[in-house]
């Protein structure tokens, strides 16, 4: 049975880059480019400790790596927890909220708040908050974006207008109406709601951020090469030919494993195996590798649904932009079930007390599929390879919500 059949019938598949045609890094993003994105985000420190105050946060976007617990049947591997990123408990801290805060230091210097070049912390004043209010932002998401970009642009006083298709969760939509965010709600997937968004903030002149074409937040992602690069040196691990890295990045549209995958691949070059990992009934990426010859296309043209517990993975065509920059940089993609998801979302909390969505567990699920797959096909990792999990959120989640998941047998798609 041929993967897209598979994936048809509701079956995991893996697509991997065939030996003829080796990974290569051919994004435009430089190392000096990523460079000045931290250098950004490091003048934004005291500004974001000051606007989103918690014990000990020193306003850095930065999260752990973690060891996860022996497996049987699994390699040791580690967990790069984004889940438990501030301000929004999500990957979304990273290339959303840098793009948001590109926005907002422009605004600033327009709005004399502060002077190029000089220190940001005015713009955590309540002066600047009523000067910031005169400007909306407008994003387009199934959850975990909207609700970043919503969260940290009303913290600085800037409207927010978050239209969020029919995926998104009920409580990401409640949270963004209580802090004042404009929540719009549409009835259909989130290839569609990027068009309607992109259409709004056109019509009244607002500022768009496009997840699906925008370069800022797609080098927002890739400063979280940089900072697992320093987590894996300090911890004395040597990535080389024989001891490769091998980092599965869940994925939705593609840009936040597309920027990461840019970081990578810029520091490490072919000793990084990129591993994109999507639910089995939306996964874009996958058909644009394995059908598409590297160019997008729709899951619905396959016989899918788009339908997943995985409310931040569900998107029917990829990203022109992150199949451009990085497509011949992926690796491998894996689809897996909603059923494997919600099971390793149990299995995370349990053994590890990793508090987790679907969409976060989705890495854990394709790691036993990526290398048995790998291994048929004569290419499979060392056995020196460091393996990483990158998890993309689920901190934040209500209780009662994750009590559900929990507790759920079935998985559902709506909640």
């Amino acid at each position: 049975m041929d993967a897209i059949a598979q994936l048809v019938t509701g079956r995991p598949a893996v697509w991997l880059r065939p030996s003829a045609g080796q990974a290569v890094n051919k994004t435009p993003i430089t190392a000096a480019e990523i460079h000045d994105a931290e250098l950004r985000l490091s003048r934004f420190r005291p500004v974001l400790s000051a606007l989103f105050p918690a014990a000990g946060w020193d306003g850095r976007v930065c999260s752990p790596l973690i060891d996860y617990p022996q497996q049987a049947g699994l390699p040791s591997f580690l967990v790069k927890a984004d889940h438990a990123l501030p301000m929004t408990g999500s990957v979304k801290a990273r290339g959303g909220v840098y793009e948001l805060l590109c926005r907002v230091e422009a605004l600033g210097v327009m709005e004399g708040v502060i002077t190029p070049g000089k220190a940001l912390t005015a713009l955590a004043s309540e002066a600047a908050r009523s000067l910031l209010s005169k400007h909306r932002i407008v994003v387009a998401s199934t959850g975990n974006l909207g609700f970043s970009i919503g969260v940290v642009a009303r913290a600085f006083g800037v409207k927010a207008e978050v239209h969020m298709s029919h995926d998104a969760k009920a409580w990401k939509k409640d949270r963004l109406r209580c802090i004042g965010a404009n929540v719009i709600e549409h009835l259909c997937d989130y290839t569609e709601t990027v068009a309607r968004a992109r259409a709004a903030a056109t019509d009244t002149g607002s500022y768009f951020v496009d997840d699906e074409t925008s370069r800022l937040l797609f080098v927002g992602y890739a400063t979280a090469a940089t900072e697992l690069a320093e987590q894996l040196a300090q911890r004395r691990f040597e990535i080389a030919p024989g001891a490769p890295l091998v980092v599965y990045l869940p994925c939705g549209v593609g840009g936040a494993p597309g920027g990461i995958t840019a970081g990578l691949k810029t520091i490490y070059g072919n000793n990084v195996i990129c591993v994109f990992v999507e639910p089995v009934a939306s996964a874009c990426v996958f058909a644009a590798l394995a059908v598409g010859k590297g160019s997008p296309i729709s899951v619905y043209d396959l016989g899918l649904n788009n339908e997943t517990i995985a409310d931040g993975l569900a998107v029917p065509v990829a990203s022109g932009l992150v199949l451009e920059s990085i497509g011949a940089s992926i690796d491998a993609a894996v689809a897996v079930t909603d059923a494997a998801m919600l099971e390793w979302v149990r299995r995370a909390w349990v053994e590890a007390r990793l508090r987790l969505e679907p969409s976060a567990a989705s890495g854990f699920a394709a790691m036993s599929l990526f290398l048995a797959a790998a291994h048929a096909a004569n290419a499979a990792p060392s056995a020196n390879a460091v393996h990483v999990v990158w998890t993309t959120g689920g901190s934040l989640l209500p209780e009662d919500q994750f009590a559900a998941l929990l507790a759920s047998t079935t998985p559902t798609v709506r909640g």
